[in-house]
């Protein structure tokens, strides 16, 4: 029997490892006992071929066959990129506003 395969739409939360991104994807769960929603977030390992994304993307991913221990998806689409400021390009100095403010006043 042919399924279809899952997609889900996250946040890509670490890209450190080659060709692999971790991706939070948040969804909404109803309490048992208080019947109020509650926030839930789960972590998908996904398969990234070309090193595309970068951390903060949306991104789309897709259920695929087992390419690892725990990899189970693959990037299907990047929705939206986000620029991810570098530690390199960080101001050196530093606005003096905030350092009298961060002495206890």
């Amino acid at each position: 029997m042919t399924g279809i395969r899952k997609v889900r739409t996250g946040t890509v939360i670490r890209d450190k490892n080659d060709k692999t991104i971790v991706v939070a994807y948040s969804w909404s769960q109803r309490h048992r006992v208080y019947k109020r929603n509650r926030r839930r977030i789960t972590k998908f390992v996904a398969h990234d071929e070309h090193n595309e994304a970068s951390i903060g993307d949306r991104v789309l991913i897709e259920e695929h066959r087992p390419l690892s221990k725990t990899k189970r998806w693959r990037l299907r689409q990047i929705i939206e990129r986000v620029e991810v400021v570098a530690p390199d390009d960080a101001p050196s100095e530093i606005d003096q506003q905030d350092v009298a403010f961060g002495e206890g006043q």
